[in-house]
């Protein structure tokens, strides 16, 4: 894997991270490049507070906290940013300040390579909100500038209109790295796990694809 000079990884959300993109931040770490993660929020409204109720919404946000700094040191990262928006309102936020944010983290860390959602194809509002303000801040930028932006897309009509991900990578090596992340979110992954950690253990086909696989598309700006 090519080394890149640095890497700005932008989502709103504590566990974003962790399903698509953990293995691959785990593997740019093993090859010395510096990595920083710029989390919008603290994912305060996640729907799920346990059954029986674990957290209020009140002590949520410091249990995701928590969780957040467990998935980040089990992929190794050494640079993170809680930016302290609000959870579900990154969509009302003015478009031009949520620019604002992204082209001052890329001026601070001149990063070679970015990842983010995809506009269009990440469900989410929050999620697509933080894609629009990646791509814009990018595309400010003069061409000869500009890092290289790896979208992650999963909307159920993704691969019919912007096609296969032309970026596919093996991470079985760092499978480690993801389960850890993805049980370090737990208050929000308890119940995916019951359900994949089995499958994990014997060896079940689409289960091993899906955490030995991530996939991405390469933003082309017009």
């Amino acid at each position: 894997m090519k080394k890149e000079r640095h890497i700005l990884v932008v989502f709103p959300h504590p566990d974003d991270e962790a399903f698509g993109v953990s293995g691959t931040i785990s593997m740019h770490v093993a090859n010395g490049t510096p990595i920083t993660y710029a989390c919008l929020t603290l994912g305060e409204m996640g729907r799920n507070l346990g059954n029986p109720p674990f957290a209020t919404r009140e002590s949520l946000p410091q249990i995701r906290k928590k969780e957040l700094l467990k998935a980040v040191e089990a992929m190794g990262i050494q640079d993170l940013r809680m930016l302290g928006f609000r959870d579900k309102t990154i969509e009302f936020e003015d478009d031009e300040k949520m620019t604002n944010v992204i082209e001052a983290l890329i001026a601070e860390l001149n990063p070679s390579l970015v990842i983010s959602f995809y506009p269009g194809y990440s469900v989410h509002p929050d999620h697509e909100a933080t894609a629009r303000a990646v791509v814009r801040a990018i595309a400010r930028m003069d061409e000869e500038a500009r890092p290289t932006l790896h979208c992650v897309a999963f909307s159920n009509n993704h691969e019919q209109e912007i096609g296969a991900a032309n970026i596919v990578i093996n991470v079985e090596a760092f499978a480690e790295q993801k389960k850890a992340a993805i049980r370090a979110h737990l208050s929000q992954t308890a119940w995916m796990l019951q359900e994949m950690e089995p499958k994990w253990n014997t060896g079940d086909k689409v289960a091993l694809e899906w955490l030995n696989t991530e996939r991405f598309w390469t933003y082309l700006f017009k």
